[in-house]
């Protein structure tokens, strides 16, 4: 585990909450140099605070107005290995996570779909026919609200 300061903290929230900046406004945001406030990214990069940078997608702007996350009870692990089954759900474009999980279900999955009967195909036509798929929970989300991480 890396020994982090106040400035770590405050230079790891300020990418968290925009990675594009660059180490020149970072420096200047958080009273370093630009080659200061550098030398900090590349440490924090080469400890593997940062795996890596996406994209926040806006899932409505590209027609999907529905997530579901589903709760997965495998009905037989026996016969259906846990990579098989996460291979195969892995697969579907619509499911967005795969959490392999401990308590009533084995896995958590986040599906976005374009309406709800476009989810409806995507559990009866993919994730149903999943081998070793057993009992499903749906959850449709209505708002989500994201709050800063413990750094």
């Amino acid at each position: 585990m890396i020994e982090l300061d106040d400035t770590d903290r405050a230079l790891i929230r300020s990418l968290a909450a925009d990675a594009t900046q660059s180490a020149g406004a970072l420096g200047r945001a958080l009273n370093l140099s630009q080659p200061a406030a550098w030398r900090r990214i590349k440490r924090l990069r080469a400890a593997g605070v940062f795996r890596g940078q996406r994209l926040d997608l806006d899932r409505e702007a590209l027609g999907f107005g529905v997530t579901v996350f589903l709760g997965v009870k495998l009905a037989t692990k026996g016969r259906v290995s846990l990579q098989d089954f996460e291979r195969a759900v892995s697969a579907i474009p619509e499911v967005q996570t795969v959490e392999h999980v401990l308590g009533l279900y084995d896995y958590r999955l986040r599906v976005v779909a374009r309406d709800i009967s476009d989810f409806e195909r995507v559990l009866r036509r993919r994730i149903m026919t999943l081998p070793g798929v057993g009992n499903i929970d749906a959850n449709v989300l209505l708002s989500e609200e994201r709050l800063p991480g413990p750094v």
